[in-house]
């Protein structure tokens, strides 16, 4: 048997480089010259309106800055004081904390742990329906998909008419059957609950389901016909073969749905204004608030890096659970 032996290439290092640079064909060197005059508004509009505001929040985030003066460096003062950290660590005991922090925190993982397992199964109970092949599937398929084309502010307003206390269609309908209507989005007790449902009537069945339905058309016939052969029933082929072959679609699925719960700002911006009693203060309504109507341009965006960190721990946490259930086609 004949083993072949690659022949490392040493690195070229910077000479080398430009040595192979200046052997370039006359004809190269102007096709490269026009590839990147075509890729520089591109590179430009990268470079001013991503990485600029990037590196300018961070800068900001270290800084007490109210937009009409200068940035006044103070260092971490800014996440101190919104992770209420100046009683722990020493040096910072002047530092006053900002209490409503973790009660953002804690209502936007209340409205993530909610919408997110929910809002992602009925995603996918929607594509297999969808996957049928039933009559009217495509009438169904654009019904299930209007309510994600309807403007977050008008599906909120929608709502807010339709969960009136007093006017409301909704109570009126229970009213109808005897059942006393709650406050909805008006009170403490019940607006995440109604916060949760605008949520999920707009979401189930939009980009997910679509996104579902390409994946469950994508398992092999074959897997369906070898398990049905083997006296598998409808249940243990969905368990067994169907979730399997989609579960790449499920975890991508679901880190949208994390990142986007996490993100959730219109639905309580437009809808409750964070109340009553701080009951829908989401994170992201928190950074909105301090940043663009108190004009805590530091504070704010040291809150923004704080929410950047938490969703890409929550993301690395997830990419690594996938490891032990995700499957994937073709892989070792």
């Amino acid at each position: 048997m004949t083993v072949a032996v690659r022949e490392r290439t040493p690195g070229l290092g910077l000479a080398g480089v430009l040595s192979r640079i200046l052997k370039r064909s006359p004809t190269e060197i102007r096709e490269a010259t026009w590839g990147i005059i075509f890729v520089s508004p591109w590179i430009l509009g990268l470079i001013l309106f991503t990485l600029g505001p990037i590196f300018a929040s961070l800068y900001f985030s270290l800084c007490e800055y109210d937009i009409l003066g200068s940035p006044k460096f103070i260092g971490v003062e800014n996440y101190i004081a919104a992770l209420n950290l100046g009683q722990v660590i020493p040096g910072f005991e002047a530092v006053k904390g900002d209490r409503l922090t973790y009660t953002a925190i804690g209502k936007t993982l209340i409205y993530a742990g909610v919408t997110v397992p929910i809002g992602t199964m009925g995603s996918l109970l929607l594509a297999i329906l969808l996957n049928q092949g039933l009559k009217g599937t495509y009438l169904f398929r654009t019904i299930f998909f209007i309510p994600h084309l309807i403007p977050s502010i008008a599906s909120v307003y929608l709502w807010k008419f339709l969960m009136h206390p007093r006017i409301g269609f909704v109570n009126s309908f229970l009213g109808a059957f005897g059942i006393p209507g709650p406050g909805w989005l008006n009170d403490p007790k019940s607006a995440m609950a109604s916060v949760i449902i605008i949520g999920l009537w707009s979401s189930i069945g939009g980009n997910r389901m679509l996104i579902f339905l390409a994946g469950l058309q994508g398992v092999p016939q074959e897997l369906y016909e070898a398990a049905e052969l083997d006296g598998a029933g409808s249940w243990h082929r969905f368990w067994h073969v169907t979730l399997p072959m989609i579960s790449p679609t499920v975890l991508f699925n679901v880190i949208l749905g994390v990142i986007g719960a996490l993100a959730v700002f219109t639905v309580a911006f437009a809808g409750t204004r964070g109340g009553p009693s701080y009951a829908t203060w989401f994170f992201a309504l928190h950074i909105y608030r301090q940043a663009f109507e108190y004009f805590r341009m530091g504070y704010g965006s040291a809150l923004a890096w704080i929410y950047a960190v938490g969703v890409l721990t929550f993301t690395w946490l997830q990419l690594r659970a996938s490891r032990s259930w995700v499957f994937y086609a073709g892989g070792n």
